[in-house]
C-alpha cells in the first residue's frame, strides 16, 4: 500500500487585477498529485486558471511541521 506524505507548497496568484502569495500543506502520495490538487483548489476557491497560479516551491514535510490541525491529526498513528 502507499504511504501517504506531506507536502508544502508555496507559490502566487497572479490576476490583472491582483497579485497574492500562497503557502499550502496538503496530503498526497506522489507530489505530482499535490500539485494538482493545488490547482484544483485555488482554481475552485478564487477563480483563477491554471497559468494564474505560479508553485515556487514543493517540499515534503513531517505532520509536526503543519500548521494545519486536520492534516496533523490524520497523520498520527
Amino acid at each position: 500500500m502507499s504511504e501517504v506524505k506531506i507536502f508544502r507548497i508555496r507559490g502566487e496568484i497572479k490576476k490583472p487585477d491582483w497579485k497574492s502569495s500562497f503557502r499550502k500543506d496538503l496530503r498526497a502520495v506522489k507530489q505530482e498529485d499535490a500539485i494538482d490538487k493545488v490547482y484544483k483548489e485555488l482554481g475552485s476557491k478564487h477563480r483563477v486558471k491554471r497559468f494564474q497560479i505560479k508553485i515556487i516551491s514543493i517540499e515534503e514535510i513531517t505532520p509536526d511541521m503543519t500548521e494545519n490541525h486536520i492534516i496533523r491529526k490524520l497523520s498520527e498513528e
